[in-house]
């Protein structure tokens, strides 16, 4: 990789970040089964294959539709100079932190739409309609909801300037940070404690994983808590309370098959919360 000093700079090897994340993913599986947090709700095999099945048809979707524009966006933006953080013709190693960080925080405002805009929350539901709460849920993403995000995806590098070198760093630790937070992993408390004050951890975005309305509007971030607390969104998490995972409306192993998490954004919608709770919607076949 370039040195961080030059103005240009090669992206992170795929080969790298596959292994950092394959990695992730393989510990994290580990411990899920030696130290759990969460009782499951569904057998394991069942549960994994299917996110995996989703995480498979996402991941496609990137590769075809996302990755082509975002990657030449950012290729662009390196050689034209453009964006916010190429205009200011900060130092590399600061250029890069600041794409980190702009790129994390606009996450968390396209997050927070996901669940606001009743089109995109069609496609996010799929994510949050999961029973249980574990690694394989970090990339249960609807393909749907990927392809919308290419837009956003589009505007963040544009007008941040993300060059390809902090993209492919931002990709990589988001990707890390998603299965570590999504993850069945009971860590010390004492511990936990100490690293929610900077990054989101399990238990805390488990609370945005409840089936309590209150509780899924808070815990937004998908990397540093900074956000929540800036926006007063954040919600502390306590060593032994429990959290129900899901939404009220489908909370059978029988409602959450794949067929069914793949057609669910494209029928009619009915309330997935009671209605004194919240106006998110579900497909409703009468």
């Amino acid at each position: 990789m370039a040195s961080l000093t030059k103005r240009t700079a090669s992206p992170l090897s795929p080969w790298l970040s596959g292994c950092l994340v394959a990695g992730t993913f393989l510990v994290i599986s580990i411990l899920e089964r030696r130290r759990p947090l969460r009782r499951p709700v569904e057998p394991a095999v069942p549960h994994t294959s299917r996110n995996l099945a989703i995480a498979a048809l996402g991941a496609a979707a990137i590769h075809v539709v996302e990755a082509p524009i975002v990657w030449r966006i950012a290729a662009l933006v390196e050689r034209r100079q453009g964006g916010l953080l190429k205009r200011l013709r900060l130092p590399m190693w600061l250029e890069v932190a600041c794409a980190v960080l702009l790129m994390d925080y606009t996450l968390y405002i396209w997050h927070v739409l996901t669940h606001r805009v009743p089109f995109l929350w069609r496609f996010h539901a799929v994510h949050h309609v999961d029973l249980d709460l574990d690694a394989s849920t970090a990339v249960r993403i609807h393909f749907g909801e990927l392809i919308a995000s290419t837009v956003w995806r589009t505007a963040q590098v544009l007008c941040i300037g993300v060059a390809p070198l902090p993209l492919s760093i931002w990709q990589t630790g988001l990707l890390i940070s998603i299965l570590f937070h999504h993850s069945n992993v009971e860590i010390p408390w004492a511990l936990e404690r100490r690293l929610g004050l900077l990054l989101v951890t399990p238990r805390m975005h488990g609370i945005h994983h409840s089936v309590v309305w209150d509780e899924t509007n808070s815990n937004w971030s998908s990397g540093l808590t900074v956000w929540d607390w800036l926006h007063g969104t954040f919600r502390a998490a306590a060593p032994r309370r429990k959290v129900t995972v899901g939404v009220p409306a489908l909370n059978d192993p029988a409602d959450v098959t794949l067929p069914k998490m793949l057609a669910l954004p494209f029928g009619p919608q009915k309330p997935y919360w009671p209605a004194s709770s919240g106006p998110t919607e579900i497909p409703f076949h009468p």
